[in-house]
């Protein structure tokens, strides 16, 4: 595992702690105007999925992997309604906040 504060990219690490500290300020305020996002290759509500899979669940991120300079993370990502599972998270920050994410089964 790759401890959270030895993620390369400062936004992805500030994203990452606030997923698992269940901090919906400090996430809502990573998220550039207009931030969008998919999972498994299909675009989502950024607000509804991330209250579903997130917030209301104890969703959590363990850092299994990064490249691209910390923007592309494997993750062992849990919530308490689908249990533990391999995801991958790609990022796309502009002026250190997330403009998109896209995330699915790795």
């Amino acid at each position: 595992m790759i401890a959270t504060a030895e993620l390369t990219d400062p936004t992805v690490r500030a994203f990452v702690a606030a997923v698992n500290k269940h901090d919906r300020n400090a996430f809502d305020a990573l998220l550039a105007p207009g931030a969008t996002m998919s999972d498994d290759g299909s675009d989502r509500d950024l607000a509804e999925w991330t209250d579903r899979e997130i917030f209301t669940t104890r969703g959590h991120m363990d850092v299994v992997q990064e490249a691209d300079s910390g923007r592309s993370l494997v993750v062992d990502y849990r919530n308490d309604t689908w249990g533990s599972m391999r995801t991958r998270w790609e990022f796309t920050i502009d002026g250190g906040k997330v403009a998109r994410f896209e995330t699915g089964q790795a």
